[in-house]
């Protein structure tokens, strides 16, 4: 048998409605078109599908079997073409997220709550596992934005700048650092760099002033979480380097200071990396929307 979706719809719309004339009605067709299309179904079938002899018109025992595939398949089909008309709309879709920048967990979760009152019906998670391949996987489809400090040049994906930030020293007010007026990468000599448990290429500290400058800290303390981080430097167990928003957002403590690192300082900026393509999706749009929003917050803090 060849049996297509109308006459799924046929079968349930004759059941629902009791007879040819309603049901055509309802599937905007004529009543000879349809009933031409019940005797086309039921010379495949080899079986009548109605009890023609009765009011109002029923469906036999045949029809029954292929009613219960109608009522199973046919919810299918509709949730499936309301997800495309979804995607189309720009109303729902995957937005997987692989994260560069350590720091940036605790900026982004208030991004994505108001990111899911806007676009509820979009699959929202983020992959922090891909955060050391993560350009490859955006170009392979495996995540959909990267936020990274490290644009480059790639073929079909575009770069959107977040903001801006700078890196400063962390340390104890009781370490003698703390009495300079800014920090140079030869302070770190003889020091513990407390960092965030990354490849030392993906942090600040190395690829914008130790690295060049062939420094190297008496030792490396990994810590996860950044509450940990500032303990531990209050406590005098080691200096960090931390973007100045997140030591802002952290409550201040008398314990430690923040000093800038050169004489002028330093800048970094933070992009949203995303295929070329999908910029012009409403819930990308958004999403970068409210990432600018909540960066301004942070400056403004």
């Amino acid at each position: 048998m060849h049996i297509e979706f109308r006459h799924l719809r046929t079968i349930k719309a004759i059941h629902d409605h009791g007879g040819v004339a309603k049901a055509a009605d309802v599937l905007n067709i004529t009543q000879s078109a349809l009933s031409h299309q019940i005797k086309g179904l039921e010379d495949q079938a080899g079986v009548e599908l109605f009890v023609r002899r009765s009011k109002p018109m029923r469906l036999s025992a045949a029809g029954m079997r292929l009613l219960r595939l109608a009522e199973q398949v046919l919810p299918q089909v509709e949730a499936l073409q309301a997800e495309f008309d979804g995607l189309r709309q720009g109303s729902s879709g995957r937005l997987h997220i692989a994260i560069e920048c350590h720091a940036c967990f605790e900026w982004l979760f208030p991004v994505l709550e108001g990111f899911r009152k806007s676009f509820p019906d979009v699959d929202v998670d983020i992959r922090p596992g891909l955060a050391f391949d993560a350009l490859p996987a955006l170009m392979k489809e495996d995540v959909d934005v990267v936020i990274s400090s490290d644009p480059e040049e790639l073929l079909g994906v575009t770069f959107t700048p977040l903001f801006d930030y700078s890196p400063v020293f962390v340390a104890s007010a009781q370490n003698p650092l703390a009495q300079k007026d800014y920090i140079e990468a030869q302070d770190f000599r003889g020091q513990t760099l407390i960092t965030y448990p990354v490849e030392r290429s993906r942090l600040d500290i190395f690829s914008q002033l130790l690295t060049p400058a062939k420094v190297e800290p008496a030792a490396i303390r990994q810590v996860e979480l950044t509450a940990v981080i500032l303990l531990l430097v209050a406590s005098n167990r080691g200096v960090a380097v931390l973007p100045d928003w997140v030591v802002r957002e952290v409550k201040y403590n008398s314990d430690y200071v923040t000093r800038p690192l050169t004489k002028d300082g330093t800048t970094r900026r933070l992009y949203a990396a995303t295929r070329t393509e999908d910029l012009d999706k409403p819930y990308m749009k958004r999403l970068i929307a409210l990432a600018g929003a909540e960066a301004k917050k942070l400056q403004e803090a």
